[in-house]
């Protein structure tokens, strides 16, 4: 295969499973912020001590300091995303709905920086196979593009039905196709050997609720599934390297340059529609939404009407 050496039926099979188990384990810590607390803060104090310490250590292809770093990183925006979603904090200081952009362009930001390391990497590295060029610093400008465009945070709202999600209704389809592009690139240019679950499957379990389920709470569903996902890789590596179910990457620099040449076309393209509408809308992208008008942004406004109409937003008025 191009992307993949050959995918046998059985690592198929795991792949819809592991997609299967990150959209139910988001739906459930979603909609309990009881069990959110003790997917988000209980089981990360105690894995460290138990399956992370024997399993996620140096030699292993979990024992960077990107793995760790992205573990915590993703841990500390769902922690946060619930202080926004379950108390009156940003309805008081409405700075701290900063927070959802800071934190994803802090994560955006990491992986750009370990691309452009990766860049001048050739051989075994962290216990896989790594083959850097300049495919990396291809896709390391397309995440600082992406980056660039993350806007309208100053509209995000907590919903009004029970389930309280962070809604970022500026946040469309076009963007997070862009970020997904991005992101597999990453994964497959860095991380090849786990490119077929945390480049596809993983994406694509944020991607799919954030389409259907929830409409306009993708980054909430993306910090879970990511925290879900980084939890299980640090203390199971073996599953992504050696197990029956793992799934190489092909290794082939033309693969390699066409995820990261979509990935930078994508996101050249979002930033060139971007600049047209804050030019010719006269918006500051700073403060104001740039999307209103558009009928996904307005799907989300409409969707979220748990409450009777005129009756006001309890966590953001």
């Amino acid at each position: 295969m191009f992307l993949f050496e050959p995918i046998p039926w059985y690592s198929a099979v795991a792949w819809f499973v592991v997609l299967g188990a990150l959209i139910l384990l988001n739906e459930i810590s979603r909609r309990s912020m009881w069990a959110a607390l003790f997917f988000f803060v209980v089981l990360p104090i105690i894995l460290p001590f138990t399956l992370w310490q024997h399993e996620g250590d140096a030699g292993s292809s979990v024992g960077t300091w990107f793995h760790w770093v992205k573990v915590y990183s993703a841990l500390a925006g769902c922690l946060g995303f619930m202080l926004i979603r379950y108390t009156d904090l940003a309805k008081k200081y409405k700075a701290l709905l900063f927070f959802p952009a800071f934190i994803l362009g802090l994560n955006i930001l990491e992986a750009v920086i370990r691309e452009f390391q990766v860049s001048s990497f050739s051989g075994l590295h962290d216990g896989m196979m790594i083959t850097g060029g300049h495919w990396n610093i291809v896709n390391g400008v397309a995440g600082l593009l992406n980056i660039i465009t993350i806007c309208g945070w100053a509209g995000i709202v907590i919903s009004r039905k029970s389930s309280k999600d962070m809604l970022w209704p500026d946040m469309l389809w076009f963007w997070i196709i862009a970020y997904d592009l991005w992101n597999f690139a990453y994964v497959y240019n860095c991380v090849p050997d786990h490119s077929f679950y945390a480049g596809a499957a993983l994406l694509i379990a944020c991607t799919i609720p954030s389409f259907t389920l929830c409409k306009g709470a993708w980054l909430q569903h993306r910090a879970h599934t990511l925290a879900f996902w980084m939890m299980f890789v640090m203390a199971f590596p073996n599953f992504v390297d050696n197990s029956m179910f793992a799934v190489k990457a092909s290794q082939d620099t033309n693969a390699m340059w066409f995820v990261s040449l979509l990935s930078i076309a994508a996101n050249v393209g979002v930033l060139v529609y971007q600049v047209y509408r804050i030019r010719s809308r006269r918006l500051n992208p700073l403060k104001d939404e740039l999307y209103t008008d558009l009928a996904a942004y307005q799907e989300v406004k409409a969707n979220d009407s748990a409450l009777p109409k005129g009756t006001a937003n309890p966590a953001l008025a």
